[in-house]
Parts: structure tokens; sequence; C-alpha cells
């Protein structure tokens, strides 16, 4: 039984290490975001559309890690 809680342990700080990445890369790319929109408003639209699509592939990531720390 000691066995099964220390597997369970393991994939929760599994999952919580896959998730640093991501989580660290979103908030680049919103710093990015954020300064790009300030040093040119007019091209607002384009970077948030651009920031959402790196946004959602990081999410990805972050989602795949979920997965496999409960398949193993």
């Amino acid at each position: 039984m000691e066995i099964t809680m220390v597997l369970a342990a393991l994939k929760v700080v599994g999952y919580g290490l896959g998730a640093i990445g991501p989580g660290i890369g979103i908030g680049i790319a919103c710093y990015g975001c954020c300064v790009g929109t300030a040093r040119q408003p007019e091209l607002q639209g384009r970077l948030f559309t651009n920031f959402i699509l790196g946004a959602a592939l990081a999410e990805a990531l972050a989602l795949i890690g979920f997965v496999l720390a409960f398949i193993m």
C-alpha cells in the first residue's frame, strides 16, 4: 500500500514539474505582448493574435504532461 501512495505522490510532483515550463513560457509571452503593445499600439490586434496562439501551444504541453502523469 505504501508503494501506491509513493507512486501517486510522484505523479503529482511530475505534473507539477511538467507545468512549470508552460507557465514560464506563457508569462514571458504575455510580457512580450504587453511590451510590444505599449511600444506600438497600432499592432495590438496582430500581437494579441500571436500571443493567443503561442499560449495555446504552451498549454497543450501542460495538458500532455497532465495526461502522462495519470497514464504512468
